[in-house]
């Protein structure tokens, strides 16, 4: 069984890059502690069951066919419409902004990765003592700036965007980014896509779908 965390259950930690063996015991936001409350009941359910479980924890995952509700969409969507958009902590911000095709990629190569209970065979790794169970960061493992993000974003689509600076919003973090070695390790993953060539593919995707 595979499931979808996220690096949102990081929460408050200040070290980065995120490891896979960090405490994650401060989550910020109540969608957060909803992943990091799937994270233990999946380890109980493993270790009841000897179920084999790998968490992925998504970094900023973008690109065609994402969540309309993350703030790239929203950025796209009012920057053509001539609308303001809220940037948060005056865009003091970074991301581990990770495209679609490489966390694919990455999930393709773990599927018959099958975790077993206390089998470490990589440093760091993060594989339970007691159940066929481990967490696995998935990123691009490049911490990218949120205004260099936007304005790339304004030179594809041709548009300057009409800024509202914002403070930091309630159950933010001001950085993430993935150390994504144990993937690598065990399955080769090697993200492909930078931020610029995604935005590049996200926009012609965008003005195409929605005309």
């Amino acid at each position: 069984l595979i499931i979808g965390s996220s690096s949102s259950v990081y929460g408050s930690n200040k070290k980065i890059p995120f490891k896979e063996i960090d405490k994650t015991d401060h989550q910020i936001s109540f969608y957060a502690a909803t992943k990091k409350s799937t994270e233990s009941l999946a380890h109980s359910y493993s270790s009841l069951w000897k179920l084999p479980i790998t968490m992925l924890r998504f970094f900023t995952v973008y690109g065609p066919w994402g969540r309309p509700d993350m703030a790239y969409f929203k950025f796209t969507k009012n920057i053509l419409n001539k609308k303001k958009i809220d940037i948060y902590n005056k865009g003091k911000m970074y991301r581990d902004y990770t495209y679609i095709d490489d966390i694919v990629d990455g999930i393709y190569k773990i599927i018959y990765k099958i975790p077993k209970a206390n089998k470490k065979k990589h440093k760091n790794d993060s594989i339970s003592n007691i159940a066929p169970f481990r967490i696995l960061n998935i990123g691009n493992t490049k911490k990218i700036y949120l205004l260099n993000f936007i304005n790339f974003l304004e030179k594809e689509l041709g548009i300057k965007a009409i800024k509202n600076y914002m403070p930091m919003q309630k159950g933010d973090v001001q950085s993430t980014l993935s150390d994504s070695n144990l993937l690598k390790k065990i399955t080769g993953y090697n993200p492909q896509t930078n931020y610029k060539t995604g935005i590049r593919r996200f926009v012609d995707w965008y003005l195409n779908y929605y005309k």
